[in-house]
């Protein structure tokens, strides 16, 4: 099914994007070998989040189409999953998710782990296994999506809260391309807040993607030594999700806040813990 596909007046860089997207090698060729828990999994979203959503994608062209991608997202709903992988495959690309350990159980976790996805721990030596997992998937030259919230936001009004530090260890670790996206409308099907299941079919959820962040300072003064220190994490992390909340911004037409919102103090449902997101 046919998603929409938002435009506005090119810029020159907006016209080379254009030109770069018009030579993406075909979508089989980028997605390689499907494996048949993938085909399974294609075979069971693709048709579930076109029946849930009305699917508009900004700018889908700037997801490499090969190479590691590490893309990043805010966290509006546990129907996140589903709308993004769409974007991801429509994309031309299979992606990779971080997701919490406890969806791992039975005939769907065996799926799920040949399918690639990740599984993050709740114990903080597993949790940093997990980092480890998923830096030899980019490395490996595949697309990982990581929601650095951790779980659907607790803001009331939606926007993105302090995201853990995991992400930026990922991105400055590896040379994948740090994509940030911007999401907005799955939270009108299930309404994490509310604890609402609205299931009306094709509800707008919008996608905005943007330029990967430029990383190239950081990586390098790892490279030379510089420690993954609390403040360098917290600085790269909030980089990367001050993008992703610019991105909301432009989504949803309002100003951004200066900040983010606060984590809850204590754990809850639906919250990934340890140091992997």
């Amino acid at each position: 099914m046919p998603v929409t596909q938002e435009s506005s007046p090119e810029t020159a860089g907006q016209r080379a994007v254009a030109t770069s997207a018009a030579r993406r090698p075909p979508k089989r060729q980028t997605r390689g070998r499907i494996p048949w828990s993938l085909r399974l999994a294609v075979v069971v979203i693709y048709p579930t989040a076109s029946l849930l959503f009305k699917l508009r994608y900004r700018h889908p062209e700037r997801v490499p189409a090969t190479g590691p991608v590490l893309l990043v997202a805010n966290h509006v709903s546990v129907m996140d999953p589903l709308s993004c992988a769409r974007l991801v495959w429509d994309a031309g690309r299979v992606p990779h998710f971080l997701a919490k350990q406890s969806v791992f159980k039975g005939l769907a976790g065996t799926i799920l782990r040949h399918a690639g996805q990740i599984p993050v721990a709740r114990d903080s030596t597993d949790a940093a296994g997990s980092l480890a997992t998923a830096r030899a998937d980019l490395q490996a030259g595949n697309l990982v999506v990581i929601y650095p919230e951790g779980s659907v936001t607790r803001d009331p009004d939606w926007w993105p809260m302090q995201a853990r530090t995991g992400v930026a260890r990922l991105a400055l670790t590896t040379d994948a391309a740090v994509v940030p996206v911007a999401q907005w409308g799955p939270q009108r099907v299930h309404d994490y807040h509310a604890k609402k299941l609205r299931l009306r079919p094709r509800q707008p959820a919008d996608y905005l993607v943007g330029h990967p962040v430029d990383l190239d300072v950081l990586r390098a003064q790892v490279r030379a030594g510089r420690a993954l220190s609390p403040d360098l994490l917290r600085e790269t992390t909030d980089l990367i999700m001050g993008r992703v909340r610019d991105q909301l911004a432009e989504l949803r037409g309002e100003p951004a806040p200066a900040g983010f919102s606060p984590r809850p103090r204590r754990s809850l449902p639906g919250d990934l813990p340890g140091n992997a997101a």
